[in-house]
């Protein structure tokens, strides 16, 4: 068993064994949590904010700031008492990030102590953490954030970003795949800035991590480029800050610190077990840790002064000179760069230059037909001119996915660490994960890949739209349409899943001009993230001068064309994105049969929900009952467009490997298939399918 080691001051050991003891009582009085990792950590944390992490309490916000994840977000308590004892403000509102009465009622409604960790404001939770993996993935693309905007802003003699990133991992996020691709990535560009430590208490809920996890996690990471150092006993502070000390000078690779810890420390049965991993000590067991610490057995939620004494003399002293320091040389920095600085302030308050979306491209009917992707290309790469921030990459599917910037951009590397394109390899769960570590830091990201390939990404999606991140999401290969690669390639149920997810707006452009407009869109988001679904197959540009403009995509849907004749409609045909042109043409052909139709382009079903009842029912009238909805995807949902007795033209089995037109015409998604079941919506004998 490991013994406790007595180092530095005996105030700081008040301070580590508090977090220890405001760890027990949280999660007794919560009747849940996750007391070992936090208990065994205690004195890793503390070392880690006291000896290193340069962050200003008062202003917790602060560009500059390092950065600490905890990646093991079961261990929150950890977290929030770190929080709490350094006497963090609260930079929305005039009080603490943390309140010990937050603590005092974790996991309950209305806390800010969460069961798990989650990012409210900047710079006091930097991330959303729980799912194991996914925040250490999230903390390289802060890493390479630091070193971007390094390149970017930094001028000699005015570092004005240099800040490093920590994140605390457990056996759970070293054995999930994501850590694994985000460990292989950091490694490959030389994130010296990047630390992550590794809580070594080979212990998870099934047991022992034998069971399991065997392997040579040390090498393995030396074999990712990355410098592995090791402390014996999570309770020497001494050794802890000797490797941190390491790991700052350190130039050359990102580090990992593996640190031995006995999980549930200090608690005399428990201790070194899977009981002390997912449940509360009980009240015997607490006593006799909080002997074991030679702290007060009676008094739940007791934080001596010494505790925040250490904390104020630490974390928060230095902090303090820190931002001086910095806000002194920001000063000099505007004086002498004026114009950086004015970009520095848009980029930090996300401010788009002014003008930004004014050469956005607007193509003429008379152009050759476009793929959505290719369009895009175009759009993405005049956006990037006016942004300088905006910078992103696929997973190894750059030129399938048309989403490489133009020179001068360059390409991010341990060479070019101003460069925009970023090449995640395929690597999807690291990408999606690293695009939110970026958004986290200020930048706005995208990432890319084909569209059936975003399950690799659900995790980190989900995360970066549980955050508010304005991460946007750039998915190619849309829809059976993509052909030859089969069904494994072909996406069915993506778009619905998507849809399906809080914070996440969806947009699936109709032609190039859409694709502009999506854009216009998405430049200012803030808060939100973004999937935008595109085409592989080349689309008609629409006739802008016959039909509604592509300004209505800003919607969500729109009126795109209604009978020439001035009459009130009979049926409504509604498409999206490559299916619109199909809607078209099937327009066409009734409107030649004396049938009055209209088309409504719904390139995004978020945006058309957040309309008014008044626009929704201008676009969709409720008593116009004969609808037809065309969708090369799910037909999951789309029964509340439709209606209960329009027909939906959609999916209902994976697709076929054949040319994109054969696997249209034999999945029914032609103009004769869409005529047909608008006719039979008119004379009132169709069924919804």
């Amino acid at each position: 068993m490991i013994t406790s080691v007595s180092t530095r001051t005996s105030t700081d050991r008040v301070a580590v064994d508090t977090i220890r003891t405001l760890t027990i009582d949280a999660i007794a009085a919560a009747k849940s949590g996750h007391p070992g990792a936090a208990i065994a950590l205690a004195p890793v944390g503390f070392t880690i904010w006291n000896h290193s992490l340069r962050y200003d309490v008062d202003n917790p916000a602060w560009i500059n700031r390092d950065r600490f994840v905890l990646s093991a977000g079961h261990a929150s308590m950890l977290l929030y008492s770190l929080i709490h004892l350094a006497q963090i403000k609260d930079p929305s509102a005039d009080r603490l990030a943390i309140e010990l009465d937050d603590i005092k009622n974790f996991r309950q409604l209305g806390s800010r102590c969460a069961g798990h960790p989650e990012r409210e404001v900047d710079g006091v939770i930097e991330a959303t953490t729980g799912p194991l993996g996914t925040g250490i993935a999230t903390s390289v693309g802060m890493a390479m954030a630091s070193k971007w905007q390094g390149a970017h802003f930094n001028k000699p003699g005015y570092a004005i970003f240099d800040y490093r990133v920590f994140a605390l991992a457990g056996d759970g996020d070293l054995m999930e795949g994501v850590g694994q691709e985000a460990a292989s990535l950091a490694g490959h560009q030389r994130l010296d800035n990047l630390c992550w430590i590794y809580d070594s208490n080979e212990v998870t809920i099934e047991g022992s991590t034998g069971v399991a996890f065997t392997e040579d996690v040390a090498a393995r990471f030396r074999s990712y480029g990355w410098s592995v150092d090791h402390v014996a006993d999570a309770n020497d502070r001494d050794a802890m800050a000797r490797a941190l000390d390491r790991f700052d000078q350190n130039s050359e690779s990102p580090t990992l610190i593996i640190v031995n810890s006995v999980i549930g420390y200090g608690a005399p049965t428990k201790q070194g077990t899977a009981a002390a991993h997912s449940e509360p000590l009980g009240e015997a067991e607490a006593r006799a840790a909080k002997r074991f610490y030679g702290r007060p057995e009676d008094s739940p939620f007791d934080v001596p002064d010494e505790a925040y004494e250490a904390f104020s003399a630490g974390i928060g002293t230095r902090g303090r000179q820190s931002y001086a320091t910095w806000l002194e040389k920001l000063e000099r920095y505007r004086a002498n760069n004026p114009d950086l600085a004015k970009e520095l302030d848009r980029f930090s308050t996300r401010e788009l230059p002014i003008g930004w979306d004014d050469d956005l491209p607007v193509f003429d009917v008379d152009d050759a037909p476009l793929a959505a992707r290719a369009a895009n290309q175009i759009v993405l790469n005049a956006a990037a001119v006016a942004i300088p921030w905006l910078l992103g990459g696929a997973s190894d599917l750059a030129p399938s996915t048309k989403t490489a910037l133009d020179s001068p951009a360059g390409h991010f590397s341990p060479s070019d660490r101003d460069g925009r394109n970023l090449h995640f390899g395929v690597r999807e769960s690291a990408a999606a994960s690293a695009a939110n570590g970026l958004a986290l830091s200020g930048l706005r990201p995208f990432q890319a890949g084909f569209l059936v390939f975003s399950d690799f990404q659900r995790g980190p999606m989900r995360l970066g739209a549980l955050m508010g991140l304005p991460v946007i999401h750039i998915f190619t290969h849309d829809s059976i349409s993509m052909g030859e690669d089969g069904p494994t390639h072909q996406p069915i149920e993506q778009l619905a899943s998507l849809r399906a997810m809080p914070n996440l707006i969806d947009i699936r452009p109709a032609d190039a001009n859409e694709v502009s407009e999506a854009w216009r869109v998405i430049g200012p988001i803030t808060d939100e993230s973004v999937a935008l679904v595109l085409a592989k197959q080349d689309l008609p540009i629409i006739d802008r001068r016959r039909f509604a403009a592509a300004s209505g995509l800003s919607r969500g849907a729109y009126v795109l064309a209604d009978p020439t004749d001035g009459q009130d409609p009979t049926v409504i045909l509604i498409g999206t994105g490559s299916e619109v042109h199909l809607c078209l043409l099937a327009w066409e052909a009734l409107e030649a049969d004396g049938i009055a139709a209209r088309v409504v382009s719904m390139p995004s079903w978020a945006l058309f929900e957040r309309q008014d009842k008044a626009y929704r029912d201008s676009v969709l009238p409720p008593h116009l009952l004969a609808r037809v909805t065309v969708e090369q995807a799910s037909g999951l949902g789309w029964e509340r467009y439709a209606g209960n007795h329009g027909a939906i033209i959609a999916m209902n089995t994976f697709g076929a490997s054949a040319p994109g037109e054969d696997v249209r015409r034999k999945f029914g998604f032609t103009v004769d298939a869409i005529v047909k079941a608008a006719r039979a919506q008119v004379n009132g004998t169709g069924d919804n399918a």
